[in-house]
């Protein structure tokens, strides 16, 4: 079956909200109610209000050219890559100055043939390329020099890999017919082989899926089953009507429930954990929907349950850098629990932000001294301690 990525196509993205008759928002102590058919008032955020934004143009010389597609951020490094010239460049955090431009693309024992991820070890100055293709994860130094890889378990394949800790891996393994993937679960894997150390399964009736399959095409739209959430991690299986926080001590904790039942749907609703703060639980709710003639679909509402006033809301961000309320959305990858999104900022775009006068504070700066052949600058939304 062929399967068209809406990651990549983004325009199978629709942004227009789905509408309901109700309003509906609980909370019992740290558990709340969210009801993915209800409509609710639209709420303004800027987005330095609870998180601190970190700037950096990346260098651009001969050898340091790149789309400034961001894959890892470390304590002293930035990691990005190109989108398929297999180019991998590591980038001084503080200074945003070039350090090393690694290519280990190819066929050959100690190459990927694609990149669909990149994990950034900084306790063990290591890299993890997880190769999506063939189904395995490679380990190279910062240096690019190569230490080893392993394969993918049974016959899943790895999305929204994270650091553990430091001597493992946390991701989320599916498949690729439906039957198979109502075996689909969150693994704990060492770093050193691949072995399954643990596996944490969400419990569910029968199998959901937010794919839609229509002759010999899958259309998957854009979704994490996985987020740092503090110091915990917040996991969903798109068939249950529960979202959990995985605990250290290895526990399954439910912070949030769905309504109605996904089991109830004629057409599903699914509902996406996203950034979690202190005060706000991020989600987006997604419908399952689309239209073969135009390949749009998957209408989706931005959810906000404030914590602190209790109330659900849709909700709006903007980014205070822009003077012309630039709105921002936090359907990025998830990066850590140090940054919870980040975003490349393409230098042209800047460039003609900064001559009408759309830009202050420090993006301001930064975009006084960018051309348009610059590299992009890396936005990094971190939280606030």
């Amino acid at each position: 079956m062929k399967r068209l990525n809406v990651s990549l196509v983004m325009i199978l993205l629709s942004m227009a909200g789905f509408t309901g008759c109700q309003q509906s928002g609980s909370q019992h102590d740290d558990l709340i109610t969210v009801d993915v058919s209800a409509s609710y008032p639209e709420k303004e955020l800027v987005l330095q209000d609870f998180m601190d934004v970190e700037n950096v143009p990346l260098e651009t010389n001969d050898e340091f050219i790149t789309q400034g597609i961001p894959e890892a951020i470390g304590k002293k490094v930035i990691i990005v890559r190109n989108m398929r010239d297999g180019n991998i460049f590591i980038y001084d955090r503080a200074t945003g100055k070039g350090i090393k431009k690694i290519n280990r693309f190819g066929q050959g024992a100690e190459e990927y043939s694609s990149i669909n991820s990149i994990i950034l070890d900084d306790d063990n100055n290591e890299m993890f390329v997880s190769d999506y293709p063939a189904r395995k994860i490679l380990v190279y130094d910062l240096a690019g020099n190569y230490k080893r890889s392993f394969k993918y378990a049974d016959t899943g394949y790895y999305s929204d890999i994270f650091n553990y800790d430091r001597e493992h891996l946390i991701c989320y393994t599916k498949y690729s017919t439906p039957e198979e993937n109502a075996q689909a679960r969150h693994l704990i894997i060492s770093k050193q082989d691949g072995s399954v150390v643990h596996e944490i399964r969400i419990p569910s009736k029968e199998y959901k899926t937010p794919a839609i399959s229509k002759d010999d095409m899958m259309v998957v739209p854009q979704f994490h089953m996985m987020f740092p959430n503090q110091d915990s991690w917040t996991l969903m299986n798109t068939s249950s009507d529960t979202l959990y926080n995985y605990l250290a001590d290895g526990t399954l904790q439910p912070i949030i429930i769905r309504t109605p039942s996904i089991n109830s749907m004629e057409t599903e609703v699914f509902l996406f954990p996203s950034v979690m703060t202190d005060r706000y639980y991020f989600m987006r709710a997604m419908k399952k929907e689309l239209d073969w003639k135009t390949f749009k679909g998957f209408p989706a509402t931005d959810l906000l349950y404030d914590k602190q006033e209790k109330t659900l809301s849709q909700f709006v961000m903007y980014n205070d850098d822009f003077s012309n309320k630039k709105a921002i959305s936090f359907l990025f990858k998830p990066v850590n629990f140090e940054v919870a999104i980040c975003q490349s900022l393409q230098a042209p775009d800047l460039v003609e932000a900064y001559e009408k006068g759309e830009l202050k504070g420090k993006l301001k700066e930064v975009a006084a001294g960018l051309d348009e052949e610059a590299n992009p600058v890396i936005m990094l939304a971190k939280y606030k301690k």
